[in-house]
């Protein structure tokens, strides 16, 4: 029986909350975004709770390349090979590695802007982004494609967050899975980050676009579930 399973990840030191998602279907196990370079213990130990290994996965499905939803994706890679990932086509040469950053190249453009206070918190932001290792990407995708999860798996272009930046609808289960472009913010779906989103006006589309989808229920990264 086809399956979306939210997990939920607190960051150590900070309590921050991250919640990917599994995707499962008997066929497929497929992880959506993966967390910090740190996360994978998180992961692993989320996954055992429900009986399950990242040994299963068959595929990770990475919405974007902000290192709080791909910083895992190497480490993950390294310790479980098998596993295929997946991402939308303007995403991967910042995934593997081939492009720089945006959000590190929007992080060095603001620096001269901030207060001295803000500086040195600033300048650990750059170095932490730095610091993400570059991962694989097996297969590529664009708007509209159908993937065979879950009796099929939309993908949705959600740009403005990112410009590469995809959800997934999975109309056999009425949901959406987010990524950033919607975040529960007191139980109101919003913006992630407006004062960073890169195109905050398409950022804003990107929100309406997916509420718009006929679904029960939106998987929020950051915020949880969301249901009509």
């Amino acid at each position: 029986m086809p399956m979306l399973i939210p997990l939920t990840l607190t960051v150590p030191g900070t309590g921050e909350v991250l919640c990917p998602a599994l995707l499962a279907d008997g066929a497929h196990l497929v992880l959506v975004d993966c967390g910090y370079p740190e996360s994978l213990p998180l992961i692993e130990a989320a996954m055992a709770e429900l009986g399950l290994s990242p040994a299963e996965l068959t595929e990770v499905f990475i919405t974007h390349h902000d290192d709080d939803h791909m910083g895992g994706l190497a480490r993950l890679c390294a310790r479980y090979p098998r596993i295929r990932v997946v991402a939308g086509a303007e995403e991967a040469p910042y995934l593997t590695g081939a492009r720089k950053s945006l959000r590190l190249c929007q992080a060095e453009a603001l620096q001269p802007t901030l207060s001295p206070e803000a500086r040195a918190w600033g300048e650990a932001f750059c170095r932490r982004l730095k610091a993400v290792e570059p991962a694989p990407v097996h297969q590529t995708v664009a708007d509209g494609d159908l993937l065979p999860w879950c009796g099929g798996c939309r993908v949705i272009a959600t740009p403005g967050h990112t410009p590469g930046h995809c959800s997934l609808y999975l109309p056999g289960l009425r949901a959406v899975v987010t990524g950033d472009a919607a975040v529960l913010e007191a139980g109101t779906p919003a913006v992630a980050n407006p004062q960073f989103a890169l195109d905050l006006p398409r950022a804003e589309a990107s929100l309406q676009k997916l509420l718009a989808l006929d679904a029960d229920c939106w998987l929020c990264y950051h915020g949880g579930i969301l249901r009509r």
